[in-house]
């Protein structure tokens, strides 16, 4: 079941721990038989904690403020849609990359939400440790929560580096989730056009 954020105001930041990545990355060094006191490897546990703290800053974004008032009363009745806003984030079981594109429609209900905020909340949720299905679910259902459309469409095209350089190894597979609320589940016509826009 994905977990999905049903009341965005209820953000609590909590600010990613640097000390304990630095010491847990140099255990990893150590683990694996190499010195991480050596020349080339002395600010590697700093440089990953850093690296951490901006691939993961998805943790301490406040949604109220990444919307930040962003929502305009238009008289428009048709499909929004925001295709192939390119994303990074980490597979929760392995800690390895995917990476892909998002793809976005809602229907508005008097209300628009501004063009850049959709790109930044697939940020906010893809800037964690992740499932694809799971940020996939996240992203619609926090839109249809904050501007209340008539309905919301996401698609997700990702590859894994879980699956591209360990395990399995296939280089050219990828995967296709998608999320359909209000009018994009109940109404064919509906899906197939956005189906049909972003391909």
């Amino acid at each position: 079941m994905a977990t999905i954020e049903k009341n965005p105001s209820n953000f609590e930041y909590k600010p990613i721990d640097k000390k304990k990545i630095v010491d847990a990355v140099s255990e990893i060094l150590l683990a694996v038989g190499e010195d991480p006191e050596r020349e080339g490897l002395e600010r590697t546990p700093h440089r990953v904690a850093n690296a951490y703290e901006e691939i993961l800053e998805g943790y301490t974004m406040d949604p109220i403020k990444l919307v930040n008032g962003a929502l305009f009363t238009v008289d428009y009745d048709e499909m929004v849609v925001v295709k192939d806003i390119e994303f990074f984030s980490l597979c929760e079981h392995h800690l390895l990359p995917f990476f892909g594109r998002a793809h976005v429609a809602y229907l508005p209900r008097n209300k628009v939400i501004g063009l850049s905020k959709i790109p930044r909340i697939v940020d906010m949720y893809a800037h964690r440790l992740q499932v694809q299905e799971r940020m996939t679910q996240q992203i619609a259902h926090f839109i249809q929560e904050t501007i209340n459309p008539l309905g919301v469409g996401v698609v997700i095209e990702g590859q894994h580096l879980c699956m591209m350089m360990r395990g399995i190894k296939k280089e050219q597979a990828s995967m296709t989730t998608s999320a359909m609320l209000g009018g994009f589940r109940t109404r064919l016509e509906t899906r197939m056009e956005f189906l049909n826009m972003i391909h």
